[in-house]
C-alpha cells in the first residue's frame, strides 16, 4: 500500500514544500489523523499521505508531540 500511495502523490511530499523524491527510502507514508489502533483508519487510504522523511520528522513529530498532553500520555 505505501507504494501505491506514493504513486498517487507523484512521489511528491504533501506538506506543501512540493519536493519530489525518487528514492522511496526517504519517503513515508504517513497518516494524517492518527490511528491510534483503530484498523479503519490505518488501512483508509484518503487518510495517508505522502512525507519526505525529514519533513515528517520535523513537522509530524512536533504536533504529536505537542499533543501528548491531550492524550493522557503527559499530566
Amino acid at each position: 500500500m505505501r507504494l501505491k500511495i506514493f504513486l498517487r502523490d507523484l512521489y511528491t511530499c504533501q506538506c506543501g514544500c512540493g519536493r519530489v523524491e525518487g528514492d522511496t527510502s526517504l519517503l513515508v507514508c504517513d497518516h494524517k489523523t492518527p490511528h491510534r489502533g483503530d484498523e479503519r483508519l490505518f488501512w483508509d487510504e484518503t487518510n495517508l499521505q505522502t512525507l519526505v522523511k525529514s519533513c515528517h520528522d520535523r513537522d509530524k513529530q512536533k504536533a504529536e508531540q505537542q499533543s501528548l498532553h491531550t492524550r493522557g500520555v503527559w499530566h
